[in-house]
């Protein structure tokens, strides 16, 4: 594993803007290259090492700045890290193209073992949601607690607006989408995004609304970025579809981790209502259900989902003993999506 130094980046919610002189007591950003794939990481309070390792997965169309709320909020419980995912963020798209559920969560996989930081307080949004299940349930070596805020797990009948992520999964759509939109400004970008993942895009500032629409600004200048988002939304509707042992709701049974779930009331892409079977599903759960939440929670109420991980977190207790989890021994992330 390799490693370099990238410049401090501005965050992409209500949090102030990181110039080179804060960052050094904040967060930093480096570049890990790994097989098949080079990731983005960034990392937390420099104060922080030495406690239990954590690591933070966004969701579809998301980077590790979607976690820049709550990173602070736990400084001196964890030793917090956030990847973006290939394709995301800063990291660049991955070696062989892979972007399914399984293909990301080979990239998480990759970097712990790479790392040693496992067993790991793992934490997901949606499509990170889904990723986080899959690495807890192949190889819980790895995963010492699993906190999912609204994970992208299979629903029979979908939120309205979730489907023009699943129409962004045909092909053809993205570049049809990248036609008809092509007008639009980043700003009003930003707001349709807004609308869609927050329950209140009010709670954003307005200097969190200027920083989103700069990187909303530079992530259209990727080449690869309708391509990173097109295959990714394939990746999950693959996954839905997927039956067995691979399953996402089956691995969900299989994950052994104590799981902190969180909903969101006003969440237009995963339902309220699979909340419930979520709990019933991850054998050692608990469920904090926040009314008039999003599908970004960690982002609009991070105090609220920090209390829930440090209730999680004390009820976990201390780390078992060597050999209270038989390792996984691989990085493989299941067949299928």
């Amino acid at each position: 594993m390799s490693s370099t130094e990238l410049p401090p980046v501005p965050a992409v919610n209500a949090l102030p803007k990181v110039s080179p002189v804060e960052a050094e007591g904040g967060e930093r950003l480096r570049s890990v290259r790994l097989p098949g794939a080079t990731l983005a990481v960034r990392s937390g309070s420099s104060g922080n090492k030495g406690l239990p390792p954590a690591l933070y997965v966004h969701g579809l169309g998301g980077s590790s700045q979607n976690w820049s709320a709550l990173m602070p909020l736990l400084d001196g419980l964890v030793d917090g890290e956030a990847v973006d995912l290939p394709g995301f963020g800063d990291s660049p798209p991955p070696d062989d193209g892979d972007y399914s559920v399984t293909g990301h969560a080979r990239a998480v996989i990759r970097y712990l073992d790479a790392a040693e930081r496992g067993p790991v307080h793992l934490f997901g949004n949606s499509l990170g949601g889904a990723v986080a299940t899959r690495v807890a349930a192949v190889r819980p070596d790895l995963v010492r607690t699993l906190s999912l805020v609204s994970p992208a797990l299979p629903e029979v009948f979908i939120q309205r607006g979730a489907i023009p992520t699943g129409l962004l999964a045909l092909p053809g759509m993205a570049s049809l989408f990248t036609r008809c939109t092509k007008e639009w400004t980043p700003e009003e970008r930003v707001r349709g995004v807004m609308a869609l993942c927050y329950g209140d895009p009010g709670r954003v500032s307005p200097e969190g609304f200027r920083n989103a629409v700069e990187e909303m600004e530079r992530r259209l200048r990727l080449p690869y970025f309708w391509d990173a988002m097109a295959r990714s939304a394939r990746g999950i509707v693959n996954a839905y579809t997927l039956g067995g042992q691979h399953g996402l709701w089956r691995q969900a049974e299989r994950v052994l981790a104590p799981t902190l779930l969180v909903y969101g009331g006003r969440d237009q892409l995963v339902s309220f209502r699979m909340a419930r079977r979520a709990a019933r599903s991850f054998r050692d759960s608990r469920l904090l259900t926040l009314p008039d939440a999003g599908h970004v929670a960690m982002m609009e109420y991070p105090e609220q989902v920090a209390a829930a991980f440090r209730e999680l977190l004390a009820a976990a207790g201390p780390p078992a003993g060597p050999g209270a989890v038989v390792a996984g021994g691989s990085d493989r992330a299941g067949a299928g999506s």
